[in-house]
């Protein structure tokens, strides 16, 4: 037998003592000898050993292994290798069957699955190749709008289960979609949802909300069986208030409840536009109205009066002051509202005078001295002379059309013509005589909407007139007037300039 002979090819002792060859020359201690012969013992106990195991192959989850075996049956053979099989774990062929020289054992475990359905979890093992196949088996009804999760990635029911060999578990979970009822404007809608929240509830499906809506319950509120949402739609509007114009929605049914709702306070004399008892309309626009006081103290002067006394020693216009007037003062609390601001108004809430005015004192002259003035006509005598504004005018120019009753006629009943003068009556008496320089001898016969103090206008006839606009002398000829009706005090306006 050659050296490259195996423990496997011996067949007997003898054979095993032809390994080991004679030694010779040699003198060996009984110790050794026994050594020897111990070592020999125990090859051959090895050899016998293995000589007597069956070669077998295991198919472990589709994992072959080969095997060399002294148990008998294929049970004992799986329990040999620590495999602790289950109630649906499959082994071919039966675990009574004796083992055979080269015999396949198949054992096929069953996949492990934690399915979480409801917040509770169960184990179960199966041979289902998809996970429909397995929810079946679980007796477990899927409806068509829930929802499959494998190690938390979302499946279909046909997807496959996936088996690594190793038998971990897979954990499978099962939403079930709960029917949720909403109520808005008093009409119910019903849908399924799988969300956890009802505000992720009703997002999902597209139903949306707005500042100002108003949800019972809470959108906190975990979705559960028999939810029922009532819903109020809050009316669109703007308010304005503090300077800013909003678009808000609001739920209610008045101004008020809008003032509410936003959080707005009145306060004092503060108001509302519309008032706070209009009942709400959608896209009206809601004004607040701040309101304002502050109290002012206003002063004003009085104005003093001029009172005028005769004074027969003076020569007639000729004014002397007896006494200077002086300002009174008035004082009044004024009450300021303001609104959004601005100045709204003002109430005078008392009023009191701090200093009564003074009132000034001019005497007038009242003596009349009669004086002759050289004229181209000869001398004329005169009782009065005063500084005037002459204009010149004719029937034509006096505003009137030539149809009407009153053309050229005058405030005294005579024609405008040359010769005839209007004045103002509190500077010259109607019918006075007067002698304007350039003019001539007029009666002072006319008044006109524009001849006030010491304005005069001098007429003319229709194709002769001359237009004047200066200052003249303007004397008032004899006969003197009674007393009464001379204006003593001829107003001092217009001023020459």
């Amino acid at each position: 037998m050659s050296s490259q002979t195996t423990l496997a090819g011996l067949e007997t002792p003898a054979a095993v003592a032809e390994l080991v060859p004679p030694v010779t020359g040699l003198r060996l201690q009984p110790g050794f000898l026994l050594l020897s012969l111990a070592a020999t013992i125990a090859l051959a106990m090895t050899w016998g050993y293995s000589a007597t195991q069956v070669p077998v192959t295991l198919l472990l989850d589709g994992h072959r292994v080969g095997l060399r075996t002294h148990q008998t049956t294929v049970g004992a053979l799986l329990e040999e290798q620590g495999l602790t099989l289950g109630p649906v774990d499959i082994v071919l062929p039966h675990r009574s069957t004796a083992l055979r020289n080269g015999m396949t054992i198949t054992v096929q475990r069953g996949q492990p699955i934690l399915l979480e359905l409801g917040g509770r979890t169960r184990r179960l093992e199966t041979h289902a190749r998809s996970v429909g196949e397995a929810l079946r088996e679980a007796d477990i009804i899927i409806g068509p709008r829930d929802r499959l999760f494998l190690q938390d990635e979302e499946v279909a029911s046909e997807s496959p289960l996936p088996r690594d060999g190793e038998a971990r578990p897979l954990r499978l979970t099962v939403r079930r979609s709960i029917p949720v009822q909403v109520i808005e404007e008093g009409i119910p809608v019903t849908f399924d949802s799988l969300a956890p929240t009802l505000g992720q509830a009703l997002w999902q499906e597209g139903v949306y909300l707005f500042a100002g809506d108003q949800v019972r319950p809470s959108l906190q509120t975990p979705i559960a069986p028999g939810l029922r949402v009532f819903i109020e739609r809050g009316v669109p509007l703007t308010l304005q208030a503090d300077g800013r114009r909003v678009p808000v929605r609001v739920v209610g049914d008045r101004v008020a409840d809008a003032l509410a709702q936003e959080g707005i306070a009145l306060r004092g004399k503060d108001y509302t536009l519309p008032s706070l008892d209009t009942p709400l309309s959608a896209q009206m626009s809601i004004r607040v109205v701040r309101v304002s006081e502050r109290f002012v103290v206003e002063e004003r002067a009085i104005p003093f009066e001029t009172r005028w006394v005769p004074n027969p020693e003076t020569e007639l216009d000729q004014w002397q002051t007896l006494q200077a007037g002086a300002e009174g003062l008035r004082r009044r609390l004024v009450r300021v509202v303001y609104e959004d601001g601005e100045e709204a108004r003002r109430m005078v809430e008392q009023e009191w005078v701090v200093q009564e005015p003074t009132p000034r004192v001019m005497a007038y002259g009242t003596r009349i001295a009669i004086r002759e003035l050289a004229t181209p006509q000869g001398p004329l005598r005169y009782w009065r002379h005063l500084r005037m504004l002459a204009t010149s005018y004719t029937a034509a120019t006096s505003g009137k059309s030539r149809t009407h009753p009153a053309y050229g006629i005058t405030r005294t009943g005579i024609r405008a013509t040359r010769g005839v003068v209007a004045v103002d009556p509190r500077a010259i008496r109607l019918g006075s005589l007067v002698y304007v320089p350039g003019y001539g001898t007029a009666l002072a016969a006319d008044t006109g909407g524009a001849i006030k103090g010491r304005r005069i206008d001098l007429a003319y006839d229709e194709d002769k007139l001359v237009l004047w606009r200066r200052w003249v002398d303007v004397y008032l000829l004899e006969p003197v007037p009674p007393p009464e009706q001379i204006p003593w005090v001829v107003p001092a306006w217009p001023a020459e300039r």
